[in-house]
């Protein structure tokens, strides 16, 4: 397919991704979601119960992207009900606190409870409070090794000072649009080996198109896109409102 073929493709959708966000309590996580979603920041902690989620829609790559963050638990008590939200997600956050030791030791534990409901999604690791630098207590070597090992970029941020959270949902974003593109170019490959039998290229899912899942676990959810009629005035269509459906 050409590249103008391609584009055509998906030129009138709003991509919407799902992102979790994980970590012990107390390192920023809804904090960190606050600041990106509405551009506050607060004090005052207050410990999630359960789940709750914002959302917030960025120009990325050239598309519309709208990121549906879900602020899990961080406390053990909780596990049983946040679990139950990462299979839903396209891609994770793994926070800890620069000042917490204990937060950056838990991080390959968030990652294995994460992969274990939605397998390997695109993942960012990021150390929060680096306006604390007096206080930190993770050489930053050893951070840059942790990432290696779990194969994510290392990002670090300061919530308080809006430093660097932009970027982790910008990276993200662009990672699941890469996901999604690589997808659907494994689907246009099917079509053309099984060209023979008729197949509707109607419904697409966030990352794959044919309904697989292009190598990956099968335990996530998929939002269904289904494209219409084209728009008028050549505005993109919203998956939140008019185009798509949560499985």
């Amino acid at each position: 397919m050409s590249n103008l073929g391609k584009t055509n493709r998906f030129q009138y959708f709003t991509f919407l991704f799902i992102v979790v966000i994980v970590g012990n309590g107390a390192v920023g996580k809804s904090s960190m979601i606050q600041r990106f979603c509405k551009g506050t920041y607060t004090r005052d902690y207050k410990k999630t119960i359960g789940v709750d989620f914002l959302e917030r829609e960025i120009e990325v790559d050239g598309e519309d992207v709208r990121l549906m963050l879900w602020d899990t638990a961080g406390q053990e008590e909780f596990d049983a009900i946040t679990a139950a939200y990462y299979r839903g997600a396209h891609a994770c956050v793994l926070a800890y606190s620069a000042t917490d030791r204990d937060s950056f030791d838990a991080i390959p534990s968030w990652k294995l409870k994460v992969e274990n409901e939605c397998g390997e999604i695109p993942t960012v690791l990021v150390q929060n409070k680096m306006d604390l630098v007096d206080q930190c207590v993770i050489d930053p070597d050893e951070a840059e090794r942790l990432g290696r090992a779990l194969g994510c970029k290392l990002l670090r941020t300061s919530v308080k000072e809006d430093v660097g959270v932009m970027s982790v949902f910008r990276h993200l974003a662009s990672r699941c649009l890469h996901e999604m593109r690589r997808c659907d170019d494994d689907y246009q490959d099917d079509l053309r080996l099984y060209s023979a039998g008729p197949r509707s290229p109607s419904v697409i899912s966030a990352f794959s198109p044919n309904g697989s899942t292009c190598g990956r676990s099968t335990g996530n959810g998929t939002i269904v896109l289904r494209p219409g009629a084209k728009a008028k005035n050549h505005k993109k269509r919203n998956f939140v409102k008019n185009a798509c459906r949560l499985l």
